[in-house]
């Protein structure tokens, strides 16, 4: 049975970091996938996106297919190593106890990559090093976070992160870079971001707008959080980078231990982006009314408790 999930499984609002940061901290390979008790859910929205139009979350430069293929062959070692309740691998073929759903790995060497987000909560991305640093190769891309794989394929980090305030020409950019330049195999790290939307939605590849998902009507505040992580494959040396999606309605805040002081943090993160942060992030218009609502959880918690 898939452990249940907690609310709020990640803070990084909590003040212990800082938005737009890298905030990178070393990974232990048995915590390298995160599994709850929506991976059903997930798995079926994930082969449903890819039934539906699977060009737009999936792509692969066709020299990748020896990556993907490690990438694939590391999941099916490690999963039914690390929860053996869920995954079973016979040699030939994986099984995913939560769907019922049987994969004969042979059948599926024209795109492992795929057949490798079927398995997991995460996305999947493969970076590779060519003449202008380290571009997205090949990508499983259900459950992006208000980016499109189309627009991003095959570019290099200046132009997936043009748009992010201060990554191109500051010093966070070049700290990516050394990042992915040195990062060791045996040295995966990870990080955590956090953004707000109007939904619990986990596809969302259009731009953020807060203000067009809520309308006018009396709003529903959601967090959502991406847990990342990177790793060196020893064997293609491409960067593999997973995404795995964590959302909650603010209602959540009320129900965890420590809501009051999480909602607090997050309401103090808000006020601390300047104007091109709020509009990167979709918060332009929304702010105020987000801010009074995480002050109104946080008095509502506190009076509570």
């Amino acid at each position: 049975m898939e452990p249940a999930r907690t609310p709020l499984p990640h803070t990084p609002y909590d003040g212990d970091r800082s938005p737009f940061t890298v905030g990178l901290a070393p990974l232990d390979l048995k915590d390298w996938i995160e599994i709850d008790d929506q991976l059903g859910d997930y798995l079926e929205q994930k082969a449903e996106l890819f039934r539906r139009d699977e060009s737009a979350v999936f792509a692969a430069e066709p020299e990748t297919r020896d990556a993907q293929a490690e990438t694939l062959a590391l999941l099916v070692e490690h999963l039914p190593n690390r929860f053996p309740d869920l995954y079973d691998f016979d040699g030939e073929t994986i099984s995913v106890k939560a769907t019922g759903a049987r994969y004969r790995i042979a059948d599926h060497a024209a795109a492992p990559l795929k057949l490798a987000a079927l398995l997991v909560q995460e996305d999947l991305v493969l970076m590779r090093k060519g003449p202008n640093g380290y571009r997205l190769a090949a990508a499983a891309l259900t459950f992006p976070s208000s980016w499109s794989l189309g627009e991003k394929f095959s570019q290099d980090m200046t132009a997936i992160h043009e748009n992010v305030p201060g990554f191109n020409g500051a010093r966070m950019g070049a700290i990516v870079g050394r990042i992915f330049e040195n990062l060791p195999v045996d040295a995966p790290v990870w990080r955590l971001n956090w953004s707000i939307y109007g939904d619990g939605k986990l596809h969302h590849p259009a731009a953020k707008s807060l203000e067009a998902q809520i309308g006018e009507g009396d709003p529903s505040f959601f967090v959502r959080v991406e847990r990342q992580t990177l790793r060196r494959l020893p064997q293609s040396g491409d960067v593999l980078f997973t995404i795995r999606v964590h959302v909650d309605p603010f209602a959540a805040f009320a129900r965890h231990p420590d809501g009051a002081r999480l909602a607090a943090g997050l309401r103090a993160q808000l006020l601390a982006l300047d104007a091109d942060q709020l509009a990167y992030k979709g918060l332009t218009g929304e702010r105020d009314r987000v801010i009074a609502a995480l002050e109104a959880i946080a008095g509502a918690v506190r009076q509570a408790g």
